[in-house]
């Protein structure tokens, strides 16, 4: 199926009056990889495991709470394995499932599309603001 009759199917869907939104797949996935920090975890594991540490240092921003969230919920949709080694401390180590492997091709595509983009969202955004100042933005929104 192309992405054209992909969005006409979704669509069509949104139109019947027995579309629940809050049961829409595309809605809750995109919640999940639209996170502010899901994207940057799975593109840091995209070459190869990370122990937590080096997740942090991959995303030095990112509270040791939210990292921790964040790879749960990644570990509970099934997109990322946590494996446990018997050392002291225990090492634990994350890694891509076949599933969080094949999100990265249409993560991919959004980030590349993001960052041709950018420039033009930007001037967009710039040129709202000043007709609308009433309404600005704070620059990263």
């Amino acid at each position: 199926m192309n992405s054209r009759s992909t969005v006409d199917s979704l669509f069509g869907a949104m139109q019947s009056d027995t579309f629940d939104a809050t049961q829409c797949p595309v809605r809750n996935i995109l919640d999940r990889i639209g996170d502010k920090w899901t994207s940057l975890v799975l593109v840091a594991l995209a070459d190869r495991p990370h122990r937590f540490s080096e997740l942090q240092r991959a995303a030095p921003d990112i509270s040791k709470r939210m990292l921790t969230q964040t790879l749960r919920q990644l570990e509970r949709d099934g997109l990322i394995t946590r494996q446990v080694f018997p050392t002291k401390p225990p090492a634990v180590q994350y890694q891509l499932s076949p599933l969080g492997v094949s999100v990265l091709e249409p993560l991919g595509h959004l980030i590349d599309w993001a960052n041709r983009s950018y420039d033009q969202i930007l001037s967009a955004r710039a040129e709202y603001d000043s007709a609308n100042p009433a309404s600005a933005l704070p620059v990263n929104a």
